[in-house]
């Protein structure tokens, strides 16, 4: 069987309303995302979520709870992706990092803020893990084992 889906962490930053988002160039097009990104070989879910959330953001975060666990077939490619969306609270902030490639800035934004932007999602899980987030229930860490 060769079909595999790519496993990807996201991260919900939430202060005081505003949501921590990066503004990233795909496909010539800026779109609006999580931090979020790629499991790597010999990292947790937990350690993933944390560093994809410093490198796209410069953000150091600590997590807080699982939103949920997703699965999305990107309709550009067709590739299906197992999405693991931790929260998040912002411990502190390091503006002379560079960011990841491709990432334009990280930028905070209400929910209203991003909802009014939809051709700008990178895609709908965007705004969907934002609002299971609102709505709860958020899971312990512990639901996730290492």
């Amino acid at each position: 069987m060769t079909w595999q889906p790519h496993i990807t962490v996201a991260t919900i930053v939430e202060d005081r309303g505003r949501f921590l988002l990066v503004e990233e160039l795909k496909a010539g097009r800026h779109v609006l995302n999580q931090p979020a990104g790629h499991l790597e070989a010999n990292e947790t879910l937990r350690q993933a979520a944390i560093r994809e959330t410093l490198e796209e953001t410069a953000w150091q975060v600590e997590l807080t709870g699982v939103v949920g666990i997703y699965l999305y077939t990107a309709p550009s490619n067709g590739v299906t992706y197992q999405r693991v969306c931790f929260a998040a609270r912002p411990l502190s902030h390091a503006p002379e990092r560079a960011l990841d490639d491709g990432i334009v800035q990280a930028t905070w934004l209400t929910r209203d803020q991003l909802a009014a932007q939809p051709e700008r999602w990178r895609s709908e899980l965007v705004l969907r893990c934002i609002d299971d987030y609102l709505t709860g229930p958020l899971h312990p860490l512990s639901v996730v084992r290492d």
